[in-house]
């Protein structure tokens, strides 16, 4: 594991943003959802996200979420994916979303 200073991980925006779309993106190699995730005064974003194997698009419209903000743009199977989706990566159990415990407003910081 690569160690990084404080002031590194103060450069990483991780905001809450609450799923108001979700579909599956017919262009993805892997089955993916095309997601529009509404981050409060920071708008509405689009990610691409393998999550096919927990969740169907139904589930995952409503439930907030926590993303990274500030990367840049990248272009996935067609998609302009604005957001990194965080989740936990576990062999058993494949990609598990990190969600919010209490509802708290759109774009809030994490810190």
């Amino acid at each position: 594991m690569t160690q990084i200073e404080f002031s590194d991980f103060q450069k990483v925006d991780m905001r809450t943003g609450t799923i108001v779309e979700a579909e599956l993106n017919p262009e993805a190699r892997k089955p993916a959802y095309v997601m529009k995730i509404d981050f409060g005064v920071l708008g509405i974003k689009t990610s691409s996200a393998q999550l096919t194997e927990n969740y169907n698009s139904e589930d995952l419209v409503g439930k907030q979420i926590v993303a990274v903000v500030n990367f840049p743009v990248k272009h996935i199977a067609g998609v302009k994916s604005e957001v990194l989706v965080l989740g936990a990566m576990s062999d058993e159990e494949g990609i598990v979303l990190l969600q919010t415990e209490k509802a708290v407003p759109n774009g809030e910081e994490i810190g």
